[in-house]
């Protein structure tokens, strides 16, 4: 991945080692431990990875061994199979979203951890700054609070007689997000009503909830079980009828109208620069955490076309990829 689309917030310096510790390092395979919080179906974190291990010259079978388990989307799991990994003997773990992170710094502080995608490190409590993270975690958070707001912006540029939004979270989220969207939503005269779901049961609820209460539109938030119910959510959306926002272009292939944001698979990519520092020795609290300074606009045409949207010509060519 190109190093330009990411912003260390503080720069790195490099790391000078005897060669005894560069002969005793390349004598062994490095052995990485990779949890995802996400259905295997839903995620490209392992295979992203790998590629991004490849680039720093890490070969499974030859110098590199990956410790690989999935929670499949049940966050019970994670507290476990976290354990499975320390016991793994792994020299670095690496995982996502503020539910796995928080598990993983709750069982162990001293195994260096690389977080290849947070919504808000720091509105979430996982890092004490962006430039000094602090304690044995490091990686990548993705402006999501900020993110919202450009969100409702787009989604007013293409729904102008929009009047009433609707904010969907998930209830284990943090609020950043949350304020941040009433805030633009405030900005464009709009009002807005808050839905909430803490499983998959509850995510129809959620959208019948909407259609009782008026809504005319609808910005989705992140959040793990969110992420994990893509398409769920997007046909909900559809079958409501109401033209909906993403954060992950995932949304928009699986029939959502629209979404803005960073590629994830870049940033898992991109978690291996990180995995590489660690295993050259440099401490994660050291290591600043990273922020994407590329997001993609992503538009689905049939779906604009069956709302009845239509779509203006220099939302399209703003487009970074169109739908049909």
């Amino acid at each position: 991945m190109n190093r330009r689309d990411f912003l260390a917030l503080a720069g790195a310096s490099g790391v000078v080692w005897p060669i005894s510790a560069l002969a005793q390092k390349a004598s062994r395979r490095a052995v990485v431990g990779v949890l995802s919080p996400f259905t295997d179906t839903e995620s490209t974190l392992l295979a992203d990875l790998r590629d991004g291990l490849r680039e720093y010259g890490y070969v499974e079978g030859r110098n590199l061994k990956i410790e690989y388990r999935s929670a499949e989307g049940q966050v019970e799991r994670l507290r476990g199979l976290v354990l499975q990994l320390v016991n793994a003997d792994v020299d670095v773990l690496v995982t996502s979203s503020a539910p796995a992170i928080q598990i993983v710094r709750q069982t162990t502080s001293k195994l260096p951890v690389v977080f290849a995608r947070v919504g808000d490190a720091l509105d979430q409590g996982i890092v004490q700054s962006l430039s000094h993270p602090g304690g044995n975690v490091t990686g990548i958070s993705w402006f999501a609070p900020e993110l919202s707001g450009k969100n409702i912006d787009i989604l007013r540029e293409l729904f102008p007689k929009g009047s009433h939004l609707g904010i969907f979270r998930e209830a284990a989220a943090g609020a950043a997000s949350v304020i941040a969207a009433e805030t633009a939503a405030r900005r464009h005269g709009l009002k807005t009503t808050i839905f909430q779901a803490r499983t998959a049961a509850e995510l129809e609820i959620a959208f019948d909830a909407m259609k009782d209460a008026q809504v005319d539109s609808v910005i989705v938030l992140e959040g793990l079980m969110i992420f994990n119910n893509t398409k769920s959510i997007a046909a909900l959306a559809t079958k409501r009828r109401l033209p909906a926002i993403f954060f992950d272009s995932k949304f928009v292939d699986a029939g959502g109208l629209v979404s803005y944001g960073p590629n994830f698979s870049d940033m898992h990519r991109r978690a291996a620069y990180f995995v590489d520092r660690i295993l050259k020795g440099a401490k994660p609290g050291d290591i600043p955490v990273e922020q994407p300074t590329k997001f993609d606009l992503v538009i689905n045409v049939a779906a604009a076309k069956e709302l009845g949207i239509s779509v203006a010509s220099t939302i399209l060519l703003r487009a970074d990829r169109i739908v049909e």
